[in-house]
C-alpha cells in the first residue's frame, strides 16, 4: 500500500494560529503571576527554616561555652572555632551559615530586642524595614 497525497493538502488558516497564541498568551498571563508569588512564599519559609536551625544551633553553643556568640564573632562562632572560647564544642553547623534565599548575610544580635539574642533576615531587598517580599524576616 503506498500512500498517495491528495491534490488538496489543508493546513491551518491564520486566524486559527493567532486564537491559539491568544489562548496561551492568556493562560501565561493568568498562572504566571500566581507561579511567581508561589516562589516569593517559599523564600520566606525557606528563611524562617534556616533561622529556626540557627536559633537551636546558637542555644547549644550556649549550652556548651555558657553565653551567646557576641555581635562581632556571629554566627560563623557556631562553625569556626572562636579563639577565646576554651569551651567551645563546636561545630554546632555542618557548614558555615549560608546566605539568605536572597543573598544577603543573616543579621545576629546578641542581645536582641525580643530577647537574649536576635536573628534575621532582611528581606528580598536587602535593607531593614520594607512590605511584602522586601519585609525583615525574623522568629
Amino acid at each position: 500500500m503506498t500512500f498517495k497525497p491528495s491534490g488538496k493538502q489543508r493546513g491551518f488558516t491564520l486566524i486559527e494560529l493567532l486564537v491559539v497564541m491568544v489562548i496561551i498568551g492568556l493562560l501565561v498571563g493568568y498562572v504566571g503571576p500566581r507561579y511567581f508569588a508561589q516562589i516569593g512564599k517559599s523564600e520566606v519559609k525557606a528563611a524562617l527554616a534556616q533561622i529556626d536551625g540557627f536559633e537551636k544551633a546558637v542555644e547549644q553553643y550556649r549550652l556548651d561555652v555558657g553565653k551567646f556568640p557576641s555581635n562581632e564573632q556571629g554566627l560563623n562562632a557556631l562553625y569556626v572555632r572562636p579563639a577565646s572560647e576554651p569551651r567551645w564544642q563546636g561545630p554546632y553547623l555542618k557548614k558555615m551559615p549560608p546566605p539568605d534565599p536572597w543573598g544577603n548575610a543573616y543579621v545576629y544580635r546578641s542581645p536582641g530586642a525580643n530577647g537574649d539574642f536576635d536573628i534575621s533576615s532582611l528581606g528580598k531587598d536587602g535593607a531593614p524595614g520594607g512590605e511584602g517580599e522586601a519585609a525583615d524576616i525574623s522568629k
